[in-house]
């Protein structure tokens, strides 16, 4: 089992940053493949970006593309989602999630074993 905890979400206003990490425990942290999804009142979970064991392998959604960069450190046994030029439309609960399977589907939510709380991102327009 993987525990996974995110950080600093947050209240913004449009056209601000932020950056979420996401710690991940109880694992090979160099084994897990990592990614951030989010989900917004009335809507389902959706893939925001992802990354792979080394981090040279990042994936990212057309609507955040440009504006948002994923990466890790694996010395921390940690993942950060970097969120420029924030949109209203950014606004959601964004979950870190972890998986130690050797392939994965970044980019549905349905393969990942391991969730975090979940962090509220708030962005005003």
């Amino acid at each position: 089992q993987v525990q996974v905890v995110e950080s600093g979400g947050g209240l913004v206003q449009a056209g601000a940053s932020l950056r979420l990490s996401c710690a991940a425990s109880g694992r090979t942290f160099t084994r897990l493949h990592m990614a951030w999804f989010r989900q917004a009142p009335g809507k389902e979970r959706e893939f925001v970006a992802g990354v792979g064991w080394t981090a040279t392998a990042t994936y990212y959604a057309d609507s955040v593309k440009g504006r948002f960069t994923i990466s890790r450190d694996n010395a921390k046994n940690t993942v950060y989602l970097q969120m420029n030029s924030l949109k209203p439309e950014d606004t959601a609960v964004y979950y870190c999630a972890a998986d130690d399977a050797n392939w994965i589907n970044y980019y549905s939510s349905v393969p990942w074993t391991n969730w975090g709380q979940g962090t509220q991102v708030t962005v005003s327009s």
